[in-house]
């Protein structure tokens, strides 16, 4: 039976995922803690992976998806002249070389040579699905199948350290990137753009959903914050890390015929929703009511999801 204190728990709590586990286990950790079925995480992170894993309890399920859409910032070492078939160093190495050759000014150009737009492949040790099969699921079979490349975006990229003038050599960097970028795949890009194997040595996600790393409660901190009633305190309404996505306020009246599902005419909104695309609405009292989308050429947006307030 349910705690009333974790009945009541509604929002996105940061985890700090250990090596390890998977996200999956995390999940399963946690729901076993606190009794609630109803959690799910916004983006796996390897078992080998430390860092941010935001998990949405309750009805922040439903946010979970724009919340995956949102960029992600990692701590990564990328080691040269080394490759493996998984591209980092838990893989059966497939490649050496002796990359001392490489000087600090060639990797540093390289590196940040990978700024903007850029195309990958995704590495088949990845969950996109092919043929209806996961890719990771392939590759325990030893199978391996052409995959398309997708464009992703490096936002910025931030050198930390270069150590050179050794048969490996390093370059520790922190990376801002778009949903779907695969650090490992970006760390062997960078050594074929220098003529060398390379495989991503760490990795650390710092930032996820907004969240980093000072927002992020351990798993052996939730019963302690469980048992002294202040884990709600660690939770952040979903709603409020969309801030990319414009927000609106409607009157009591129309806030209460948009829950039955009518449609939100724009004139009724503060400030106007000038922009198509998808907003957030409160009530005028600040209670947060769903997302609504405006599509091109009306004067009202649509219910995307709903979320009636208690007393509703």
């Amino acid at each position: 039976m349910k705690s009333t204190q974790t009945a009541t728990l509604e929002g996105v709590l940061a985890v700090w995922k250990p090596a390890g586990w998977t996200s999956h286990d995390v999940v399963a950790k946690v729901r076993k803690m606190l009794r609630i079925r109803r959690i799910g995480h916004t983006g796996t992170l390897d078992p080998a992976v430390t860092g941010v894993l935001p998990l949405c309890i309750g009805r922040a399920t439903r946010l979970a998806e724009f919340l995956q859409d949102m960029p992600k910032a990692y701590d990564a070492l990328l080691r040269f002249g080394i490759a493996t078939d998984t591209q980092d160093l838990t893989g059966n190495v497939t490649e050496t070389a002796d990359a001392s050759h490489l000087t600090e000014e060639e990797i540093r150009k390289a590196v940040l040579g990978f700024l903007g737009d850029i195309e990958q492949i995704p590495p088949m040790v990845s969950a996109v699905k092919v043929g209806g099969k996961r890719l990771y699921e392939l590759a325990r079979q030893g199978v391996t199948v052409e995959r398309k490349a997708r464009k992703v975006t490096i936002y910025a990229i931030e050198i930390q350290e270069i150590r050179t003038g050794i048969p490996q050599p390093e370059v520790r960097f922190s990376v801002r990137c778009s949903k779907g970028t695969y650090i490992r795949t970006l760390c062997e890009d960078i050594g074929r753009a220098l003529g060398v194997p390379a495989v991503m040595a760490s990795l650390v996600r710092t930032e996820s959903a907004g969240l980093t790393r000072e927002a992020c409660v351990s798993l052996e901190e939730i019963p302690e914050l469980l048992e002294r009633g202040e884990l709600g305190r660690k939770l952040m309404p979903a709603d409020r890390l969309l801030k990319h996505f414009p927000r609106a306020a409607a009157s009591a009246s129309f806030a209460r015929a948009a829950l039955q599902g009518r449609p939100l005419p724009a004139a009724a909104l503060r400030p106007y929703p000038e922009r198509e695309g998808l907003w957030l609405v409160d009530r005028e009292d600040g209670v947060f009511l769903g997302i609504f989308k405006r599509e091109a050429h009306t004067d009202s947006l649509k219910a995307v999801k709903l979320f009636p307030p208690a007393e509703s």
